[in-house]
């Protein structure tokens, strides 16, 4: 029940883990004598001492081929998309909530800045982006001589559409003297009317880096608060907007997480309300947060973001722990890509399929100039 219910393993390799605890059970007579606490793809091994009559023996159950279908079958896909790749010359840039079978094969995995930035660098004559459609416009805005294709075409971002591109300039109208600084979460509509773009790993920079005095923050207010207070010499306006799961998690969530795990550090994203960000140890965009982890003596740590976070540092970090902030954080656009999505993107693009970002000119022009103010800003 654990398992299956579990948040923090992998489809495939839940079913695969679920199974062997079902064998081991039968094995051991009906009882799972102590819990599992590791697990690997190809063989699990487990001590266990023997109770009642049983001889008070220790004894070895190997099982190095338990259910390796499902397991070989994504090796399997994976291998036909490397050779898709060079086949059609192509370059596939993931998020980092992208689940780790995707990741694997993926040739720049990161937040949306590290992607923005790396995207320039691309080499070859097409990219797939799996993540959401924003991002899919971000790479072809910077690749305007590129094809570029999303995994999923319903992959999209409930707060990149929060707000219109008339309802920003009615305010820049307004107050002319205020910049407009978007945050790359926003559709290429919203971007030809914004000065400047801003990640959550580049935002303060950014700020910090403008001439502007006066600046408009759209659409996470959350994020926006979090700029704000990390530039008090700023007069920074905020509208209501933002990420709904993020924005789900509640100040009663993070006293749960905290009592059940007292000795872990908290990570959390900018994107979580003030009042649950203001609780962390450490707020941070998502390359901040694994890079946290990653260099940190700590050996606990609670991660306040998409959950597919928490288990790629299980996978990087064994030796420590790794908990969810809530179960809430689970973004079902990230989830919507799959790896046979991939694979039949890969195949669709060498024979005139895919569903790929089409812009003009003019679309492309204008909605840049802000990632363009954005890359330079922020170094």
């Amino acid at each position: 029940r654990d398992v299956l219910g579990s948040r923090g393993l992998g489809d495939v390799y839940k079913r695969q883990l679920y199974t062997l605890l079902m064998n081991l059970s039968s094995a051991m007579g009906g009882m799972v004598q102590m819990p599992l606490t590791k697990c690997l793809y190809h063989t699990i091994i487990i001590w266990y001492k023997s109770f009642g009559k049983r001889r008070n023996t220790e004894r070895r159950i190997c099982f190095s081929k338990v259910e390796r279908h499902d397991l070989d079958m994504i090796k399997d896909v994976q291998k036909k998309i490397l050779q898709l790749k060079k086949e059609n010359d192509i370059c596939i840039l993931a998020h980092s909530y992208q689940a780790k079978e995707i990741v694997e094969i993926a040739d720049i995995t990161g937040d949306s800045y590290k992607l923005s930035v790396e995207a320039q660098k691309v080499s070859n004559k097409n990219i797939l982006m799996c993540g959401v459609h924003f991002m899919a416009e971000a790479a072809k805005m910077l690749n305007p001589d590129k094809n570029v294709y999303l995994a999923n075409p319903s992959a999209g971002c409930p707060m990149a559409e929060q707000m219109e591109p008339e309802m920003i300039e009615m305010i820049k109208a307004q107050e002319p003297d205020r910049k407009v600084v978007c945050y790359i979460n926003t559709t290429a509509a919203l971007k030809r009317v914004c000065d400047v773009c801003v990640t959550s790993s580049s935002a303060v920079k950014i700020v910090k880096n403008m001439d502007a005095d006066k600046i408009l923050f759209i659409p996470d207010c959350n994020l926006g608060a979090f700029v704000k207070k990390a530039c008090p010499e700023k007069d920074i306006m905020l509208l209501q907007g933002g990420c709904p799961v993020h924005a789900s998690v509640t100040k009663a969530d993070m006293i749960a997480a905290k009592t059940a795990h007292p000795d872990a550090l908290v990570l959390c994203h900018p994107e979580c309300i003030p009042a649950v960000s203001e609780m962390a140890d450490y707020v941070g965009s998502t390359s901040g947060i694994m890079n946290f982890a990653a260099e940190s003596d700590a050996k606990e740590f609670i991660i306040g973001t998409e959950i597919s976070i928490a288990e790629h540092l299980q996978y990087r970090f064994p030796e420590k722990e790794f908990y969810i902030l809530s179960k809430k954080i689970l973004c079902p656009n990230m989830k919507l890509t799959t790896l046979m999505d991939v694979y039949k993107t890969c195949e669709g693009i060498g024979n005139g399929g895919g569903f790929e970002i089409k812009m003009t000119d003019e679309e492309i022009t204008s909605a840049r100039k802000c990632i363009d103010e954005m890359i330079r800003l922020g170094g």
